[in-house]
C-alpha cells in the first residue's frame, strides 16, 4: 500500500512505529524550572488552582512542567513555549530511518505535511492521554502563516468544518484553525487543532491531534498553555 505525504504520520499504526524510537532523538523532556515553577515542578499559568499533571486549571489552561524550544532544550526551535506537566518532548530524528534515498522518501512521507516538516513531538501519554502536540517548521520561502496553515490543513485529507481565526501571542502573529478529519477506514470524525505563526526563521505550526475527539478535548488545556506562552527564540 502506498503512503501519501503526511498520511502515514497520522495513521495510528505508523505513529506507533514512529514513536517506538525510529524517528525520535535521545533528548527528551521539557526544560524544567521555568520562572515561577512550583515545588512540584509546575507553573500556574492562569487564574485558579492548578490541578494534577496535564489537567486543566479552572481557567482551562494546563499547569506547566517546563519549556521547550530554546537552545539546550529537548527540541531547539524557532519558538519556545510551555509544555504541560507530565507531557514528554522529543526531537524528531530524521536520520533514524537511515541515509538512503528510500529512507529519505519514507521520512518525507512520515514527517512532511503540506509545506512543513515535523521536528518535535510532545507525548501526552505520560499524563494519561493518547495524543501529541507536534511542531512543524519550514524555511522562510514556504510562505506566510495563513498560506502555510491552509496547505497544512488541506494535506490532512478528508477535512470538514474548518474554521480559521487570527492568532497573536508574545509578539508573534499568525492564524489558528479547528477542523474535523474523517478516518475513512473507521468511518469516524475526529477534532484537530493547529496554529501557525511567522518567525524570522520561517513559519512554525503547532498541531494537536488525539486518538479521537474525546482525547483531543481532554488535551486542549495543554494546547492552550502552549499557545499562551509562545515566544520567538
Amino acid at each position: 500500500m502506498s503512503i501519501g505525504a503526511g498520511t502515514a504520520w497520522r495513521a495510528p499504526l505508523a505513529v506507533a512505529v514512529l514513536l517506538g524510537g525510529a524517528l525520535t532523538g535521545c533528548a527528551d523532556g521539557a526544560e524544567p524550572g521555568g520562572a515561577g515553577a512550583s515545588a512540584g515542578g509546575g507553573t500556574a499559568t492562569s487564574a485558579g488552582v492548578a490541578s494534577s499533571a496535564g489537567v486543566a486549571s479552572s481557567a482551562g489552561v494546563a499547569r506547566s512542567g517546563g519549556r521547550v524550544g530554546a537552545a539546550g532544550s529537548a527540541c531547539p526551535l524557532p519558538v519556545a513555549f510551555d509544555v504541560a506537566a507530565g507531557w514528554k518532548a522529543k526531537a524528531v530524528d530524521r536520520a533514524g530511518l537511515g541515509d538512503s534515498a528510500e529512507a529519505g522518501e519514507l521520512a518525507d512521507a512520515l514527517l512532511k505535511q503540506g509545506p512543513v516538516t515535523a521536528v518535535c513531538e510532545i507525548d501526552a501519554k505520560p499524563a494519561g492521554n493518547i495524543g501529541f502536540l507536534r511542531v512543524y517548521t519550514a524555511g522562510p520561502a514556504a510562505g506566510d502563516a495563513r498560506t502555510v496553515l491552509r496547505a497544512f490543513v488541506a494535506a490532512e485529507g478528508s477535512v470538514s468544518r474548518v474554521t480559521y481565526r487570527a492568532f497573536a501571542s508574545g509578539g508573534l502573529s499568525g492564524v489558528e484553525a479547528d477542523y474535523l478529519v474523517t478516518d475513512k477506514l473507521l468511518e469516524e470524525k475526529a477534532k484537530k487543532s493547529a496554529v501557525a505563526v511567522t518567525t524570522s526563521k520561517g513559519p512554525v505550526v503547532l498541531h494537536l491531534g488525539g486518538l479521537d475527539t474525546g482525547e483531543h478535548d481532554e488535551m486542549l488545556p495543554a494546547y492552550e498553555l502552549a499557545k499562551r506562552t509562545l515566544r520567538a527564540t
